[in-house]
């Protein structure tokens, strides 16, 4: 085990981040973003819409095609006051898909804003929904420390898509300090999202117009996707003094067998869309080790562990190599698809097996995100963001991009 990544102090990540620079709401128009390049350890800046004139001429790239719901669900009870169920993943049917489609009942993990409060056997509202009045029914079935176990009941009739999207508030980043405006239902949504599941936006994608991406079609670039779900745990910021201490959030991922063989087939000059692309990417690594190891293995055994790319027996393949195992066990098990889950922390000290280029915002203080830029750019983040914050940049969700090459 690297034991030197996990004793890295979180503190060496941390930056003045004036509330002023934090980008409240977008700009007007999304590809008129600031666009930071960083190439061969040199900054300069250009305009995000100018993506294409830097990116490498041969470069794959891979996009997040999740899809925010409206995860904040708004309960009032006989006294008057408010607790918020906020949906983190699905428990019963525990598959996005299935969950949505959900007509009556289904069970998710949830946090609780003011549980303490929650005495009730069960929480219920009224919602219109196509000219009915329909009772949608909170009850807590088990608790898991921060998190419960909660089953929704609803009149049949309409699917849990449709009660999300009826009364479901999408979530905002927390550090917006605003409530969700009408404005944000689009804004705060890829141009590309398809897939529902996540609780917060893959942000980096958030700056790609259909002209940007028909630029890049235009120019011969290829372009692939791939799904992973963002939890609420993207947001939670590093407590321990050591990055030993902190426990990684696992988020669900999806990923086709095409897509698989498009990335193996262009190795070498493969660009991700976002932090949550390059977590995706790198984990297929170490799920090919697994299966290297364990070819009988379930989704369940193929959840790539936080420490796992530190352990040197872990690293003994090529990215071609482990690549192939995924394939052959999807042929083995006639799949067109790859679903499992990944728990990966990348920090400084971690190898890049299958990523060479970055689409990514600037983000927190402090976060694991940092520690995912420091790592691929040999620790030079702070020559980055000290440039980002002398010249004018915004900051965090909604904020300015980078390409990092």
């Amino acid at each position: 085990m690297n034991t030197k990544t996990q004793q890295i102090s979180i503190e060496d990540f941390n930056y003045p981040l004036p509330d002023e620079r934090i980008a409240k709401f977008p700009l007007p128009k999304r590809d008129e973003s600031k666009l930071l390049l960083y190439r061969n350890g040199e900054v300069s800046e250009s305009i995000f819409k100018h993506i294409t004139d830097y990116l490498p001429k041969d470069s794959l790239v891979v996009f997040n095609n999740t899809r925010v719901i409206q995860a904040r669900l708004l309960f009032q009870r006989l006294t008057g006051a408010q607790i918020e169920v906020f949906c983190l993943e699905p428990a019963e049917p525990h598959d996005y898909e299935l969950i949505f489609q959900t007509t009556g009942e289904c069970c998710w993990i949830c946090l609780i804003g003011n549980a303490k409060k929650w005495k009730e056997a069960y929480l219920s509202r009224e919602i219109q929904m196509d000219g009915k009045t329909v009772t949608l029914r909170a009850e807590k079935v088990e608790s898991y420390g921060e998190t419960f176990r909660i089953r929704f009941l609803w009149d049949e009739g309409f699917s849990f898509a449709e009660v999300l999207d009826a009364v479901g508030e999408l979530p905002i980043p927390p550090y917006l300090h605003r409530k969700t405006e009408e404005s944000d239902l689009k804004t705060y949504q890829t141009v590309y999202s398809k897939i529902k599941g996540s609780v917060a936006a893959p942000t980096a994608g958030l700056h790609f117009t259909p002209e940007v991406l028909a630029d890049l079609d235009a120019k011969g670039f290829q372009r692939e996707e791939l799904t992973l779900h963002v939890g609420a745990g993207t947001f939670k910021p590093v407590k321990s003094e050591t990055i030993e201490g902190h426990e990684m959030h696992t988020e669900y991922i999806s990923v086709r067998r095409s897509t698989i063989e498009r990335v193996m087939q262009n190795l070498g000059h493969i660009v991700a869309v976002g932090t949550t692309s390059v977590r995706t990417l790198e984990s297929l690594y170490y799920i090919g080790i697994t299966l290297a190891s364990y070819p009988e293995a379930t989704s369940t055994d193929m959840i790539v562990k936080q420490w796992m790319p530190y352990e040197e027996a872990n690293n003994r393949l090529t990215a071609a190599e482990a690549l192939q195992q995924i394939l052959d066990y999807l042929d083995k098990h006639q799949l067109n698809t790859l679903v499992t889950a990944t728990q990966i922390i990348i920090a400084p000290g971690y190898e890049f097996k299958i990523v060479k280029g970055i689409v990514t915002n600037f983000h927190q203080p402090k976060s694991t995100l940092l520690l995912l830029i420091s790592a691929f750019v040999k620790g030079d983040w702070k020559n980055i963001y000290d440039y980002a914050l002398a010249h004018e940049f915004r900051f965090l969700s909604y904020g300015d991009s980078s390409l990092l090459l």
